[in-house]
């Protein structure tokens, strides 16, 4: 099922994920489990090429797909490996800890990394850049500067911000309510995305207002209830703002389950959900180029790995992604979950 979902053409590609939504996460998780070990198992005994670990927050979502995606193609060409691995829960900071520290161990020659919160990784990647072993961290900073072997390509959040205040300022025509969901205090990229956000709404659309502000982690039952909570002492509210496709999922099935999809205008940060936004259930998705990240990081780790000198941070730009501008090239490739890099 893994290799299935991962190397489908897009269209089939956003019907999985539609599946995917709808199943048990514990079945998605338990085959791409197994895929993923025998995709290691077999490039090991194929191949001399050097491998660079590639660590996402998680898999089966097409945030982090789309890294894989540009990660392999990146490689196929500089001629490495890549072995993908994540914890199964966005949450489940531990696992992510143990398996950078079981890459490395294996002889990993660099490692690519989206950290699932900023605090705890930080011991695990100072531990590998000290071991001289080139390191990019995606998406989401840690509190450590970049230099020598450390790196940075991130998710230009002022730009997300900017973006969904555009957004939500247009289709409310500049007055109403909005809610903000998914506020994860650890994780700085997506706190930064709120401020971004209250700042330029403040700034640029004075008559919406920010009804309520929730923060939240990985946990989609959660984000369901606190949705739900929002929408009973909001019952006016005109839109949501989602700060994470948990934050998302959550939102949609709160909204789902109260009649009030499309009502009630869902903005979301984070690919997810392609369907819905197809259908008008979803209003827009402000996607982050994770493709674009996974392909450059290989990139930077193999001129490390040359001597050259390398860029300290990047930021790329997101992009607001309807239902009108879908099916355009750049945003396919955005969204592309072929990791077979043909």
């Amino acid at each position: 099922m893994g290799h299935l979902i991962t190397n489908a053409p897009t269209g089939m590609a956003l019907q999985v994920d539609w599946i995917k939504f709808h199943l048990p996460k514990s079945r998605i998780a338990a085959s791409l489990a197994v895929a993923v070990c025998l995709t290691a198992m077999t490039s090991c005994r194929s191949s001399r090429h050097p491998t660079i670990a590639v660590i996402p927050r998680t898999t089966a979502l097409i945030l982090w797909e789309a890294e894989h995606a540009g990660a392999e193609s990146s490689a196929k060409r500089a001629g490495f490996n890549i072995y993908w691995n994540a914890p199964t829960s966005e949450d489940d900071v531990d696992r992510q800890i143990a398996l950078i520290k079981q890459a490395i161990d294996r002889g990993a020659e660099g490692l690519v990394l989206a950290p699932d919160q900023a605090l705890a990784l930080m011991v695990p990647v100072r531990d590998v850049v000290a071991r001289g072993i080139p390191t990019v961290v995606i998406s989401s900073p840690l509190a450590i500067p970049p230099g020598g072997k450390l790196s940075y390509i991130l998710n230009d959040e002022d730009e997300t911000g900017r973006l969904a205040a555009e957004r939500i300022g247009s289709i409310l025509h500049g007055e109403g309510s909005v809610a903000i969901l998914g506020i994860d205090p650890d994780v700085t990229g997506i706190v930064h995305r709120a401020h971004a956000f209250e700042a330029d709404l403040t700034a640029n659309f004075p008559r919406i207002k920010i009804a309520d502000e929730r923060t939240g982690g990985f946990n989609i039952t959660e984000a369901q209830e606190i949705t739900d909570d929002v929408l009973i002492r909001n019952p006016q509210i005109d839109a949501i703002l989602a700060l994470n496709s948990s934050a998302t999922r959550g939102a949609f099935i709160a909204l789902e389950n109260t009649r009030r999809l499309g009502r009630i205008k869902l903005v979301a940060c984070e690919q997810e959900l392609i369907p819905p936004l197809v259908t008008g259930e979803i209003d827009s998705i402000i996607v982050e180029n994770t493709y674009e990240m996974g392909y450059r990081a290989i990139q930077l780790i193999a001129a490390q790995r040359r001597g050259e000198k390398v860029p300290a941070e990047i930021k790329l730009n997101p992009k607001l992604v309807t239902r009108e501008n879908l099916n355009t090239p750049e945003v396919q490739r955005m969204l592309t979950m072929n990791w077979s890099g043909s």
